[in-house]
């Protein structure tokens, strides 16, 4: 029998406005990063809260246009390292339905960790599998330069992430460093790092090991985690906590692997998970 976890119910009579609006402003900078391509951060984060948006009123991610924010939030997201790491002048990317010549940028104030991870998560949850290895050849050196401050586990997490992906070795090594360096009496912010960084670390253990009811039991207290955390007060209404990335991005990884994910959650956009729109449309 699956777990279920519920999301809280959220007021959606404005909704449609607001998501037309987040359109329009998406498809502003889109038009735009030709011209001015270090433009792409901000773009970025439009089009990821537009793409979980959306799944306010389709939580299943069963509708075109849904499918289509989440790939326009994903381009977006390999753009920022294409254009970062480029020793070119120019790179051609492909963001809604059009290929944009942009300018390369180098590293930028949105050139981080951060990006990286969530640029990543975007492409597996989109089955990109050329762009996610475009991403693990991304150099470290550029997610260190841009004078941001992260904690050493975030970039643990990216070099295990990228051992994973292209075969290296010391993906046992690498994970045990991300694991460690969340301990809780370590961090700066124990409550961010337990419910919602730890929680992938958790489930790609048990990815790694095959673990398929360890691993559906981590998917479990990893949503159950990041409904706890969206709920609280402050942050019940932001688009972030409508679906529940880095454990989507993971549990992709584990349905492609043929674990059969038992757990359904409106944090799961289950078309999303189940890669249905793949390969239907251009991308």
């Amino acid at each position: 029998m699956a777990t279920t976890i519920a999301r809280p119910p959220l007021p959606t009579g404005n909704a449609e406005k607001g998501i037309a609006v987040l359109q329009q402003n998406t498809q502003k900078l889109i038009d735009g990063l030709e011209a001015d391509s270090t433009d792409l951060g901000d773009a970025g984060r439009i089009a990821l809260t537009l793409a979980q948006s959306r799944c306010l009123l389709d939580p299943e991610a069963a509708i075109y246009p849904t499918w289509d924010a989440w790939v326009t939030a994903m381009q977006i997201g390999s753009a920022v390292f294409a254009a970062a790491a480029t020793t070119e002048e120019q790179v051609r990317c492909r963001i809604a339905d059009k290929d944009r010549v942009l300018r390369a940028t180098g590293p930028q104030w949105y050139v981080t960790p951060g990006s990286w991870t969530t640029a990543f998560y975007l492409a597996a949850v989109c089955r990109e599998r050329d762009r996610i290895t475009a991403l693990c050849q991304v150099p470290m050196s550029l997610l260190r330069e841009n004078g941001s401050r992260w904690e050493e586990y975030h970039y643990a997490w990216i070099e295990t992430l990228r051992a994973y992906w292209l075969g290296s070795q010391g993906l046992g090594e690498k994970l045990v460093a991300a694991v460690d360096g969340t301990d809780p009496e370590a961090v700066a912010d124990p409550e961010t790092v337990s419910k919602l960084l730890y929680p992938p670390m958790e489930m790609f253990h048990r990815l790694i090991r095959k673990d398929h009811a360890g691993f559906n039991q981590a998917l479990a207290n990893a949503l159950q985690w990041h409904k706890e955390y969206w709920s609280e007060e402050s942050r019940t209404f932001q688009a972030s906590g409508l679906v529940a990335l880095a454990p989507l991005a993971i549990a992709c990884f584990a349905y492609d692997a043929g674990i059969a994910i038992e757990v359904e959650s409106d944090y799961l956009p289950i078309a999303l998970l189940e890669r249905n729109w793949c390969g239907e449309f251009p991308t």
